[in-house]
């Protein structure tokens, strides 16, 4: 192998961050995340971890927080922090599981499912602002390939890539 073809190789192999995908998403996410956090702190007082435990507890009543850690890839610490803070928000309700009294399930009490309805408005409309630039066809394309992305992403953490 001549040492230009080890130099192309090694060019390859250099990370260019603009040019690599993983950081460019992460960035985009962080972004998003930090528009739709802004509008959560002040219209609402809740930080994006306690708004996506609200959303997730609508979503699927009676949730522990070890599901919530599994849906939403948030570690422990930061689910347990959050539920604790809505709980005495009041907005979450802990309460013992029948099938297993030691194990506790997450349900929104009323003044969540106000908030939940409320935010849920806000969160649209956020949704609109950002994705209304782009064409149906397209946001169908990217939904799919955020779900393939994600679909590849697992298999190789769960050593299955």
């Amino acid at each position: 192998m001549s040492a230009s073809d080890q130099s192309g190789d090694h060019a390859a192999d250099l990370l260019r961050l603009d040019e690599f995908l993983p950081y460019r998403l992460s960035v985009a996410s962080n972004i998003v995340s930090e528009t739709i956090a802004a509008t959560y702190r002040s219209h609402f007082g809740l930080t994006i971890p306690e708004w996506r435990l609200v959303a997730v507890v609508a979503e699927g009543a009676g949730l522990t927080q070890r599901d919530i850690v599994t849906r939403t890839r948030m570690d422990k610490v930061t689910v347990s922090r959050s539920a604790r803070a809505l709980v005495d928000r009041g907005l979450l309700l802990r309460r013992a599981r029948s099938e297993d009294r030691r194990s506790h399930e997450l349900v929104l009490t009323d003044a969540g499912e106000d908030l939940h309805q409320r935010i849920g408005a806000q969160a649209r409309a956020i949704e609109r602002a950002i994705f209304g630039r782009f064409d149906p066809e397209e946001l169908a394309g990217f939904d799919s390939m955020l779900r393939r992305v994600n679909d590849a992403a697992l298999a190789l953490l769960e050593g299955e890539g």
